[in-house]
C-alpha cells in the first residue's frame, strides 16, 4: 500500500519531501559514517543541526533576540507544571479555559497556587472562543494563560485575549507555524511538535528573557527550570536528538515554501475547501461557530453514530485515515496542517459528496 492521506490530530503527517530526505541520510549523515539517532549530541554534526534548527526558527517567526529557543522534552503536557513553577512568583493566574487542554492546564497549576478561570467556553461544548476583549484580569496574576488553537474542537482564537498588561503564555501545539505570529505579544509561546512540525518526544519553548530567573517556585526540579535549559542552549542533558532533526528539516521545507505568510494561504484555502462543502451538506455539519473556525482541525457530524462510524470505516478503506473525532465530541475530524496537501483534502470533500449521495 502506498502513502494515504492521514488527517490524525498528532502525531501527525509530515512533508513527504522531509521524510524522503531524512531516508536518504539514515545510515550517514553528512559523511558522518552514522545516523543522526547514534550521534552523540555533543558532536560537531549535532552541534551544527541544533544551532541552525533554531536561527531557522528564529528566521520563520521573527523571534526578537530577547527571547530564548528552548527544544524541550515531555510535551505540552509537562509544561502544564512547568509554566507555573518558572512563572507564578505572586502565587496568582488567569487561565482561559477554551478546551480540554487549557482544562487540564488550568487544573494542573493548581497545585502551585490560586487560579481563576476568567472565560470559558465549556457551557456549549468548547464549541467556540468567548470575547476576551474586557476579562476581569486578575491585578496580582503573574500571567494569563491559552490554548490558542484547540485540536479536539476546531477553535482557533482569531484575537489574542487583552490581558490589560499581563504576561500572555498560549499553547500553540495545534497551529505552530501554520500562519504569521507576532511573538512580541506573548511571553511564553510553547507547543508539542508531533502536531504540525515533526516526531513525538520534542516540545519548543519560546520564552522572553526577563521570564527566565532563578526564582523558581521552592522543590521545582532543576530539569522543569527554564534557566537550566537557557543557560545550556537546550544541551543540558541528552535532548530529543533525532526529533529536532527532523523538526531543522521542516523549518527548511518551511522556508523553502515562501515561509508562514505563504503557508496562512495555503492553510486557509485547504480549510475553505472543507468548510465551504460542510456549509452547504446535507447529512454534514460542522460543530464550531464559524467566526471561531480553525484552519488545522476540522471537527464535523452527521448526527447519526452509526452513520459516523460507517463513515471513518468506509474513508479508511479509501485511503483516508485517521478521521476519527475525539471521544468528547463524537462525529469525525480532519486534521489538515501544513503538511497536508490540497490534493488531501479534494481527496476527503469528494469521498464526503459521494458518501452524501448514498446515505441521504
Amino acid at each position: 500500500m502506498g502513502r494515504v492521506y492521514n488527517f490524525s490530530a498528532g502525531p501527525a503527517v509530515l512533508p513527504e519531501e522531509v521524510l524522503k530526505e531524512a531516508a536518504s541520510e539514515m545510515l550517514d549523515y553528512k559523511g558522518t559514517g552514522m545516523s543522526v539517532m547514534e550521534m552523540s549530541h555533543r558532536s560537531k554534526a549535532f552541534e551544527e543541526i541544533i544551532q541552525t534548527a533554531e536561527q531557522d526558527l528564529r528566521d520563520l517567526m521573527g523571534i526578537p533576540d530577547n527571547y530564548k529557543v528552548l527544544f524541550l522534552q515531555g510535551g505540552a503536557s509537562q509544561q502544564f507544571a512547568m509554566i507555573p513553577m518558572n512563572l507564578m512568583k505572586n502565587r496568582v493566574a488567569d487561565y482561559i479555559v477554551t478546551g480540554q487542554w487549557a482544562k487540564k492546564a488550568a487544573k494542573e497549576a493548581e497545585k502551585y497556587g490560586k487560579v481563576n478561570r476568567i472565560a470559558s467556553s465549556e457551557d456549549k461544548t468548547f464549541s467556540y472562543i468567548p470575547d476576551c476583549s474586557d476579562l476581569p484580569v486578575s491585578e496580582d496574576a503573574d500571567y494569563v494563560y491559552i490554548c490558542e488553537n484547540n485540536t479536539i474542537y476546531g477553535t482557533k482564537f482569531k484575537e489574542l485575549p487583552n490581558t490589560k498588561g499581563k504576561t500572555l503564555v498560549a499553547d500553540v501545539s495545534s497551529c505552530f507555524l501554520s500562519e504569521p505570529v507576532e511573538v512580541e505579544k506573548y511571553g511564553v509561546i510553547y507547543g508539542g511538535v508531533q502536531k504540525n512540525i515533526g516526531p513525538a518526544g520534542v516540545v519548543i519553548v519560546i520564552i522572553r528573557e526577563d521570564l527566565i530567573t532563578e526564582e523558581v517556585l521552592p522543590g521545582t526540579p532543576t530539569m522543569l527550570t527554564y534557566k537550566t535549559h537557557a543557560d545550556a542552549a537546550s544541551l543540558y542533558n541528552t535532548p530529543p536528538a533525532y526529533g529536532i532533526y527532523i523538526c531543522g528539516k521542516v523549518f527548511k521545507w518551511l522556508k523553502s515554501m515562501g515561509g508562514l505568510a505563504v503557508m496562512k494561504e495555503r492553510n486557509e484555502k485547504k480549510a475553505k475547501l472543507l468548510y465551504d462543502f460542510l456549509d452547504q451538506s446535507k447529512l454534514f455539519k460542522g460543530t464550531v461557530e464559524k467566526k471561531d473556525r480553525s484552519l488545522m482541525n476540522v471537527p464535523f457530524v452527521t448526527g447519526n453514530k452509526d452513520l459516523d462510524a460507517k463513515f471513518v470505516k468506509e474513508a479508511k478503506a479509501a485511503g483516508l485515515e485517521n478521521l476519527k473525532g475525539h471521544r468528547t465530541v463524537g462525529g469525525m475530524r480532519a486534521s489538515i496542517y501544513n503538511a497536508m496537501p490540497y490534493e488531501g483534502v479534494e481527496a476527503l470533500v469528494a469521498f464526503m459528496k459521494n458518501f452524501e449521495k448514498e446515505n441521504l
